[in-house]
């Protein structure tokens, strides 16, 4: 498989923490929408993309069934909204009330 992230992949994602994870992971999702709303279709497809990879990571990475059975279900609704017909309803401001208490988070544990 060929990565976007090479470094992260090869082993320094596992190395961060789970909160920093999920706010990279925001903070791609976040690309993705900000360039959607630009219409710009190719950067939004290569952001979900990095979201996606991300998330993979993090899914490869986690112990906790319960984190587990939360990052599937993201997964499915990410890739519902970006890539099928959004049968889930989601919308940008779900997706970004989602993700900002990941980025305080992590934010204030540093």
């Amino acid at each position: 498989m060929t990565y976007q992230h090479r470094d992260l992949a090869a082993g320094r994602w596992n190395r961060l923490t789970f909160l920093d994870q999920m706010a990279n992971i925001g903070s791609e999702v976040e690309r993705a929408l900000n360039w959607r709303a630009k219409h710009h279709a190719g950067y939004a497809q290569r952001a979900f993309e990095r979201a996606l990879e991300l998330l993979d990571l993090t899914l490869a990475s986690s112990r906790s069934l319960a984190r587990l059975k939360e990052l599937a279900r993201v997964r499915e609704a990410m890739v519902d909204y970006f890539a099928a017909g959004n049968a889930s309803a989601s919308t940008e401001a779900s997706w970004k009330r989602y993700f900002l208490p990941f980025v305080y988070a992590a934010r204030n544990t540093r």
